[in-house]
């Protein structure tokens, strides 16, 4: 998948162009995103780009959004993802750097370190890795996670991007994309065992959680199938892959993160 920076009316926009490796994802891909994109923003209140679905000449969807370091007069903020704050790419760490060398309690670490008011920051991170298992997001690796300016100089997480269900496009995907997982003990592959709600609340509470902040949002994850399912039915994806889309969201939700929080 390619990017394409566009500007109109001195606003940065960004927009998918049809490269990806396997053709015949081209028609899903933005819509797939399109979808993840706005559950996480509507049902589930993560601050997320701005983003939308156009369609070209010849039906083919696209994906859009707004770059959210650059401000409508045009300043720019300073914004870098989790890799570079750790120090780490394909030179020093490999070809899979940005999905073999942290856990995600390592990223908090990141924010505890760079972040004033990491707390909340940490709590809206803690939200966006419950939200990317719950969607089987496969791709949230390392730098799709960032720290953004803010007009006061100081850093906050910048909004979600990136979010998809990877399962539609690669059966066999991982658990998480960071194949150490959520502990910072884990080594690789320590992702594909089993993972429940009872993980997710060890993994809230070691981040510095309070336990019931972590129960709380745990079970609000757990409860908002409805609302899941209008999004679902209404997106531009075909009926058979809405179909295994809440069926990937169904299971993840019922057979795995609600063990421990709803049993």
């Amino acid at each position: 998948m390619a990017w394409t920076i566009m500007k109109r009316n001195k606003k940065n926009f960004r927009i998918t162009t049809n490269t990806c490796l396997y053709p015949e994802l081209n028609k899903i891909s933005p819509a797939n995103e399109h979808l993840t994109m706005q559950i996480a923003s509507q049902v589930y209140n993560i601050p997320t780009a701005a983003n939308g679905l156009c369609f070209f000449q010849n039906d083919e969807p696209a994906y859009i959004t707004r770059r959210f370091d650059i401000a409508p007069n045009g300043r720019k903020f300073r914004k870098e993802d989790f890799a570079s704050l750790a120090g780490i790419s394909k030179g020093n760490k490999g070809p899979n750097y940005k999905y073999d060398v942290l856990s995600y309690e390592e990223m908090a670490d990141i924010i505890k370190q760079y972040v004033s008011a990491s707390s909340v920051e940490v709590l809206k991170f803690f939200r966006l890795v419950i939200f990317n298992f719950l969607f089987s997001n496969g791709d949230a690796h390392a730098k799709n996670f960032s720290l953004l300016e803010t007009p006061s100089g100081d850093f906050i997480l910048a909004p979600a991007y990136d979010l998809l269900n990877t399962r539609l496009h690669i059966f066999d995907d991982h658990v998480f994309a960071l194949q150490r997982g959520l502990f910072k003990e884990n080594t690789l592959n320590g992702n594909d065992g089993a993972v429940t709600g009872k993980e997710f609340i060890e993994f809230g509470i070691r981040i510095g959680i309070p336990p019931k902040r972590v129960h709380k949002e745990l079970i609000s994850f757990c409860q908002k199938a409805e609302q899941v399912q209008d999004l679902v039915e209404k997106s531009f994806l075909p009926n058979q892959l809405k179909k295994q889309y809440l069926l990937h969201y169904q299971m993840r939700k019922d057979s795995y993160l609600s063990v421990g929080i709803l049993t």
